[in-house]
């Protein structure tokens, strides 16, 4: 996802509308009086015809994706075994504030993430140190602290609340010093065919039921893939993330533990970079050699 969709509908919306109403403004009445004259009916030209036609078909998409519901694929295997490769899913866009398309900036505040949510954000960079200060940069190695940081949205996890004290080590996550249960499921169960699948089952993955309690004591099960023997992410806390979680940023994780780009290795994602709550698969394509369609991920509420 590196083109912001928005901001081409807002940016074709304003196109439509200027085009559509500056001709309103100043040339459709003397058009219709020469059309009257010579008793014909007044014609628009094909740009105002297509910009007047085109322009409440944008707004209305525009408003709903911004304002409603937007829909996401998800492109990585990191937050397997919840969201698989291929699986296209709806995002409540107005779960946690409205914001102005393609700028962000939220203009009503409607709630905040809990401790389980699963959201969709624009990626925030990499944290890089240049003269003693904490730099976002699009260079995971921060060989080049200046590239910038591309126009994606990523999808993860909330573990971790501001001001919330994140510890962890290899499978052992503590929130506020209280250890977070899980149980082991069993072997993680895929396809071969399929490269996500294959690399899980090579590597041994195994499948767990973990349970986050939320800040109002609610408890959020969702299952979480383990395997030790492909990666080993960062410990909590480390250089790019302090045991404390700073005010107006959360801590993200994938689902899938060692196979994530996530907070422990780029810091903790800032408020102003939410996009929304994922709430829905409503289409799941996984290709040829898993048959396609799986018709049995779609209208799975996510949790």
């Amino acid at each position: 996802m590196d083109f912001d969709f928005s901001a081409i509908l807002l940016a074709l919306t304003v196109l439509f509308g200027v085009v559509w109403g500056l001709d309103r403004l100043l040339f459709y009445k003397s058009r219709k009086a020469r059309a009257e004259t010579a008793g014909q009916e007044p014609q628009d030209p094909v740009s105002v015809d297509w910009a007047r036609s085109l322009f409440p078909v944008v707004l209305v998409v525009l408003l709903l994706r911004s304002f409603v519901a937007e829909p996401f694929r998800i492109p990585s295997g990191s937050m397997m075994p919840t969201l698989d490769v291929g699986d296209f899913i709806l995002v409540n866009k107005f779960a946690y504030g409205l914001r102005m398309p393609a700028f962000n900036n939220k203009f009503l505040a409607l709630g905040e993430p809990k401790r389980g949510d699963v959201v969709v954000f624009r990626f925030p960079g990499y944290l890089c140190g240049v003269d003693g200060k904490l730099v976002r940069s699009g260079d995971q190695t921060c060989a080049n602290p200046q590239a910038p940081v591309p126009s994606q949205n990523w999808i993860k996890r909330v573990i971790g609340l501001p001001g919330d004290r994140i510890e962890m080590q290899g499978d052992q996550l503590l929130i506020n010093g209280q250890a977070v249960d899980a149980e082991e499921v069993g072997p993680y169960m895929g396809n071969p065919k399929r490269e996500e699948d294959r690399l899980m089952l090579e590597m041994g993955a195994t499948v767990w039921n973990e349970h986050l309690r939320t800040e109002e004591g609610t408890v959020v099960n969702h299952l979480t893939a383990r395997m030790p023997a492909y990666n080993r992410p960062p410990p909590i806390p480390n250089d790019k993330v302090p045991s404390v979680i700073p005010q107006g940023c959360y801590l993200v994780m994938g689902d899938n533990r060692y196979n994530s780009t996530d907070s422990r290795w780029w810091g903790c994602m800032p408020e102003q970079n939410l996009a929304g709550k994922a709430f829905l698969i409503w289409l799941s394509v996984k290709g040829p050699d898993a048959g396609w369609v799986d018709f049995s991920r779609m209208g799975r509420v996510i949790h």
